[in-house]
């Protein structure tokens, strides 16, 4: 899958869909696809930093499951800011702006955060599987250095596998003379691969959590039965886990979902004569796809009690560590302000004038209005401090 523009001549039905020139051109088309694309990229680009900082600068959201998500995040984020991002200028410009070398760049970090993406979802759909079903095996298999192995492999593995498009795109003239990123094969080499590209990427990694979930709701659903009505620990640690696994779950649902109409799409254009190139459904397909990289962190948010309270937590450090910004930009001012007035005094005699008393009075005013400033910050502070 790819969001550049396609090859008109030579690859009319290809995976880069173009929606018609005279809508994708009109103002009310225009106006609604790059407030959608910004809208949805924001959010998703905030809700991914902030995953990727709550596991990285919390102790106890270092799990290999979050090991599995921040790779998913980054994979994410990649996909926001490579296909969302350059849609908005196509939609602004009606051309490609990035000249041959952000062609060939682009539609690599396209691939490679979409095919991440993917199995990060299948790495953490396993580690699920080891740590539910497995639970001996998983005290040795599922750990965070084990994690970060596998994800090294899996990054270094499709790194050299999306190099593959590299040498499929190139920048080309439009009919109407505008510069285009799209694809310089026919279409007798792309099928193939693109076809090998969304068994490995889309409908291996869906069967395979299909499978994996139903096994581990089997096992979830005979071990509450074993476990009904005794109120232990243990219960309340299998919910525990029977909650991770299903946030986890409804992720791989929403990536079936959201990437299904784009994907079908394609595949039904791969075959076709003339594609079907609706600028309004091209718009709704892309969206999903948007959507999908934006939405995880608030799953993350709505069912996870860990991660809503790691938000927080990091939510209420950065709004501490303003306030102790401030404190020590008032807090040289006020010392200073104190020398001034104490050095004023010392020199003051009995022969001052009346300019030189009001300018005293001055000095006392800023200087009380300055400590109590300070004062407060201070108490604001504190109260925070004793709330958090």
């Amino acid at each position: 899958m790819s969001f550049n523009e396609s090859s008109r001549n030579e690859t009319p039905a290809n995976v880069s869909l173009s929606p018609s020139s005279s809508v994708s051109q009109s103002l009310e088309y225009k106006t609604v696809s790059v407030f959608l694309v910004l809208l949805v990229c924001g959010v998703g680009i905030v809700g991914n930093v902030m995953v990727v900082l709550v596991v990285l600068t919390t102790r106890h959201m270092r799990t290999p499951t979050n090991c599995y998500l921040v790779s998913l995040a980054v994979a994410d984020l990649t996909v926001l800011v490579a296909a969302g991002l350059p849609n908005v200028s196509d939609s602004l410009t009606g051309t490609w702006i990035f000249g041959h070398a952000g062609c060939l760049g682009i539609t690599y970090l396209q691939y490679l955060g979409i095919n991440v993406s993917s199995c990060s979802i299948t790495a953490f759909t396993v580690e699920r599987y080891i740590a539910i079903c497995h639970p001996i095996r998983a005290q040795a298999v599922c750990t965070v250095s084990r994690a970060k192995r596998i994800l090294a492999g899996l990054w270094s593995c499709t790194c050299l596998y999306c190099m593959l498009w590299l040498f499929l795109v190139d920048i080309q003239v439009s009919q109407a003379g505008l510069l285009q990123c799209g694809y310089r094969v026919k279409r007798e080499l792309y099928l193939p691969i693109y076809l090998f590209d969304f068994t490995i990427f889309y409908v291996l990694p869906l069967l395979l959590a299909i499978v994996l979930y139903a096994l581990i709701a089997r096992i979830l659903y005979l071990r509450s039965g074993d476990r009904c009505g005794c109120g232990t620990g243990v219960d309340r640690c299998e919910t525990g886990v029977g909650q991770v696994t299903k946030m986890l779950a409804v992720v791989v649902v929403l990536f079936a979902l959201l990437w299904m109409p784009y994907r079908t799409l394609v595949l039904i254009n791969s075959f076709l004569p003339a594609p079907y190139l609706d600028a309004w459904v091209l718009l709704f397909c892309r969206t999903c796809i948007y959507a999908n990289s934006a939405i995880n962190p608030l799953i993350y948010n709505l069912m996870s009690q860990k991660f809503r309270s790691a938000f927080r937590q990091l939510y209420r450090c950065r709004r501490t560590e303003g306030l102790l910004r401030t404190l020590s930009v008032v807090q040289p001012a006020v010392s200073a302000t104190e020398g001034q007035t104490e050095g004023q005094t010392d020199g003051q005699t009995e022969g001052q004038t009346d300019g030189q008393t009001e300018g005293q009075t001055e000095d006392r005013l800023m200087d009380r209005l300055m400590n109590r400033l300070r004062d407060r910050l201070m108490d604001r502070l504190m109260d925070r401090l004793r709330t958090d």
